[in-house]
């Protein structure tokens, strides 16, 4: 037995959420009756999205992959740019959760189940993402301070998250976040004066880059995949706590 919202959402129809909504709507219909909210499904069950059937897709896919710099998170080509779909030529279909700029490398993780990628991806649970980075020059420790405090991006009209940060270099640092603003390292220290050169993802959650070379990606293991499920509900709950 599945959950009804489950089984759309695994069959990358839409996450639960959305699934829920469909129901509700009555767009969804089980043996020709009428779907309900909080329903459970067994195998062999006819399920249809506005008339149209709906196939569960195999079992899970997470990837951990070492995106290299100048492979763009995207699913169509753009320009002469290689998109990181064509660049992994993965035999099922599978998309990122969680971009990486063009110019950046490191652990991008990618699977086929579209609710995953909501969860993972949701701002308002603080989920952490670790970064190593290397400036054009080197930098004092009042600029770790002030990083550290939250940063005030005019350009977007927000001020960043309080976050975690440690010198690892004299141009280089260590920096752990919790939401994804766009190209949001680089904005901050371009609000310092300083220019990115180097910017990778070392960590997304529980999942690390390790030595994966660059090019490579691996399947995420069972153990990490139970733990990263597990923060996941912890967060879940954060959000509904507020």
């Amino acid at each position: 037995m599945i959950r009804l919202n489950k089984y759309l959402s695994e069959a990358g129809v839409c996450s639960r959420r959305e699934a829920d909504r469909l129901i509700g709507a009555g767009r969804v219909s089980v043996d020709g009756r009428a779907a309900q909210l909080g329903m459970q499904i067994e195998e062999g069950q006819s399920v249809l999205l506005d008339g149209k059937p709906v196939e569960k897709k195999e079992g899970l896919i997470l990837l951990a992959v070492n995106k290299p710099r100048g492979v763009v998170c995207s699913e169509k080509s753009q320009g002469g740019d290689v998109n990181i779909i064509d660049f992994l030529n993965y035999p099922q279909r599978i998309t990122y959760a969680g971009r990486l700029d063009k110019d950046s490398e490191g652990l991008l993780l990618m699977t086929n189940q579209g609710d995953l990628i909501q969860r993972m991806m949701r701002g308002a649970n603080s989920h952490e993402k670790e970064y190593e980075v290397t400036l054009d020059r080197d930098f004092n420790d009042r600029f770790l301070k002030d990083m550290a405090a939250g940063v005030s991006l005019r350009e977007l009209g927000v001020t960043t998250r309080p976050c975690q940060i440690e010198r690892i270099g004299k141009r280089s640092f260590r920096i752990v976040l919790t939401q994804g603003l766009n190209r949001q390292i680089r904005r901050m220290c371009g609000e310092f004066g300083y220019h990115v050169q180097e910017l990778k993802r070392v960590r997304v959650l529980n999942i690390r880059l390790g030595h994966l070379k660059t090019g490579a990606w691996r399947n995420v293991t069972e153990k990490e995949r139970l733990e990263l499920m597990a923060l996941l509900d912890e967060g879940q709950e954060d959000v509904q706590d507020e």
